[in-house]
């Protein structure tokens, strides 16, 4: 009897062991990030631990263009994505990339900035003498490229055959150097122009006033074999954006942090020569997150507008349905 009593307190303890070690075990998942504030709710929530909180074991790959994200997303190991909704619709479209956009991530984010001793006025862009930057084509930069030129009524052919395209810590460094006067780019780069003497001239609530800024996205895959997993990541995601709303001077902090962390990492294979210039300061964060609007809410005909918009400017080759790449149950 005594030793089958040990024999049961030592397979107790082994239940238990195995229990504890099952209950530590975390879902492996690869997720690519923007390197802008506008995958701020991703960068936060890894910040604070939140995915390992619900039992995931995220990696991380950050890209400096929304474009660039899209081009990797074809990766079989990328299984989720914060990015610009634009470059996710020519991904779905173009590239035949089997993904879902399951929740917003903010509204808004674009910006053309200005050399203002060069430039008074919009209609000063079709100027000959007016060197203008911009990320490529196909992106919600270029995007608000095309709604800028539309809204205020410039010749078209003056201003785009002008454009020189670059990413943007490359014309934050061009800006530095004298070589742009005029700059299309993704926060939080138009408050680094402004740290180097530009201003904001438009954003893009001048000239797309309901625009879907950045979005989470998943592989079918994902979906179809845990969805509950990308249920946690659309939990994980609105609880980050209602923190970000809550508490913007801690959240402008951590993200000038992590994109300091971030960049070690990008900026080696995308754009080194500018690293050193570009430090991030929690005060240029602040300045650029309050231009964008942090909300998990999409709204479908926002969405089919953008498809809408890709299809007409030859971003994508026909368009399609919002409810082909939606699938919002997960943010309810």
């Amino acid at each position: 009897m005594k030793y089958l009593k040990i024999l049961c307190l030592a397979l107790t303890l082994v239940c238990v062991a195995g229990s504890a070690t099952f209950a530590k075990e975390e879902f492996p998942i690869n997720i690519a990030v923007e390197f802008t504030d506008h995958a701020a709710s991703a960068y936060i929530a890894q910040h604070k631990g939140w995915f390992e909180e619900e039992g995931l074991k995220p990696t991380f790959y950050s890209y400096v263009t929304g474009m660039s994200l899209a081009a990797a997303l074809g990766r079989g190991d990328i299984k989720a994505a914060y990015m610009c909704l634009l470059p996710a619709i020519n991904a779905y479209a173009n590239a035949k990339v089997p993904i879902k956009v399951v929740t917003g991530l903010h509204k808004h984010g674009y910006a053309l900035t200005v050399n203002p001793d060069k430039i008074k006025t919009v209609k000063e862009l079709e100027r000959a003498d007016i060197r203008l930057g911009a990320v490529q084509i196909g992106g919600p930069v270029d995007a608000i490229l095309l709604k800028t030129i539309e809204k205020y009524g410039l010749d078209r052919s003056k201003v785009l055959n002008r454009v020189q395209r670059m990413n943007p810590p490359v014309q934050i460094m061009a800006i530095r150097m004298g070589k742009l006067d005029a700059s299309f780019s993704p926060e939080h780069w138009p408050a680094m122009a402004e740290e180097a003497g530009f201003k904001v001239l438009v954003s893009s609530q001048d000239v797309w006033p309901r625009m879907q800024g950045s979005v989470l996205v998943v592989k079918d895959e994902l979906m179809k074999n845990h969805p509950d997993i990308v249920r946690k990541l659309a939990k994980i995601t609105a609880k980050a954006t209602g923190w970000i709303k809550d508490n913007p001077g801690e959240a402008a902090a951590i993200m000038a942090e992590q994109l300091r962390v971030a960049g070690d990492k990008v900026f080696p294979v995308e754009a080194a020569k500018t690293a050193a210039q570009s430090t991030v300061t929690s005060q240029i964060v602040r300045r650029s997150m309050k231009r964008l609007d942090y909300t998990i809410d999409i709204d479908p005909v926002t969405i089919q507008e953008s498809i809408d918009f890709a299809a007409r400017n030859g971003y994508i080759k026909s368009g399609f349905k919002a409810s082909d790449i939606l699938d919002l149950r997960f943010s309810k």
